[in-house]
Formats: C-alpha cells, structure tokens, sequence
C-alpha cells in the first residue's frame, strides 16, 4: 500500500486551495471573484482526489449549492482585539486536541464573530461561523469564513488589523461531506441569530 500517496494528495489540495484564494483577492469584482471561487471549489470537489466528497458519491454529485453573490454580505472590518483572553480546544478523532485561542473580534451588521487564533504547528487566523439557518438550509454545525493555514483568505490589510469578511464565501468544512473527516465547528461566540442564505447551503438555493 502507498501511504505517501494520501498525504501528498492532501498537498495538492491545500496547494491549489491556495492558488484558488490568490486569485480571488487578485480580482477587483467580488461578484466575478465569487464566480471563479465557486468554479475551483467545484472542480476541486468533484475531481481532486483529496475531495472530501466520497469517492462513490463524485459520479452523481451535482457540486456545492451556493447562493448567487449578493454584496449586502461584504464586509471590510477592522479586528477588535481588546477582549478578554480566552482559549478553546476541540477534540479531533483524527487529530488529538485541536487548540485555538481568541485574538479578537469582529463587529459586523450580522452580529459578533470571535476571531481565533491556531494555537498548532504554524497557526493562523479562523473564523467560522454558525447562523439562524443552521440545521436547515445552512450547515448545522456552522461554516467556515477564514482558515488562513488551510489558504482560505479573502485578504485585507493586516497591518491596520483589518479583514476582508464576505459570508458569499462561506463553505462547509469538510465533515459535512463525510463522517471520515472531524473538524473544529463553531462554538458559541461564533454563533449569530441572524439567517445567512449566502454561501455554500445544504440544499439547492432557489436561483441556483
């Protein structure tokens, strides 16, 4: 059995993950940015041998339900970094203790999001988030937003503490596809009351 084999697929991933981002914080039209995001994510999910999607699955699956782009749900925010420190840890089966720790805040329209901090090997910032339509038409366990080591970054300039939060490009974590992968969920300060039907859903969106 070739055991590299899986690890080095995961590289690739992460590695066109990456090149994916890059090119939309290089584009100057959100809406066109969104376009090409939802493109690779779909290329990837249905092709890449590390898709999340089973392998059974890939023939007949139809690509993420994404709702079209709408510019109500970009925002540009600066990070509140005056909170009071707290960590959070989840428990992974695959990973051991997965440590995160709160480095801020963001104050949007939609509500509060903690900003976290990967306390592992290399870290980088997160930011997921859980909302009103969790467990309906948006992924129960919540979204993810920003996963910097993971190479999802909508950009901002992080000098001035500022970030680009843009909820179009919200997507499920891996273990929405599968019960092979765990990953971190949104915990409570990351959780908003406000319905959300942009980004990645768990059903069809209407005008998809």
């Amino acid at each position: 059995m070739d055991f590299g084999a899986p690890a080095l697929a995961v590289a690739d991933w992460r590695r066109q993950v990456f090149d994916l981002y890059r090119a939309v914080r290089a584009e100057a039209d959100p809406a066109v940015a969104h376009a090409r995001w939802r493109a690779g994510r779909d290329d990837l999910l249905l092709h890449h041998p590390a898709s999340p999607v089973p392998v059974e699955q890939r023939g007949t699956y139809a690509g993420a339900p994404v709702a079209e782009y709408d510019p109500q749900y970009r925002f540009e925010a600066t990070i509140d970094t005056d909170v009071k420190p707290h960590n959070w840890e989840f428990t992974s089966t695959t990973d051991g203790v997965i440590p995160f720790s709160r480095v801020g805040v963001l104050h949007l329209p939609i509500g509060e999001l903690d900003v976290w901090w990967l306390e592992s090997y290399g870290g980088g910032l997160f930011v997921p988030v859980k909302d009103g339509l969790a467990g309906r038409s948006t992924y129960g366990g919540g979204r993810y937003l920003i996963d910097t080591v993971k190479g999802a970054d909508l950009g901002g300039d992080l000098a001035a503490g500022r970030l680009v939060v843009d909820l179009n490009f919200a997507y499920n974590p891996s273990c929405a596809y599968s019960p092979d992968w765990t990953c971190p969920l949104a915990p409570p300060t990351s959780t908003v009351t406000t319905e959300l039907p942009a980004g990645e859903l768990t059903s069809a969106p209407a005008d998809a």
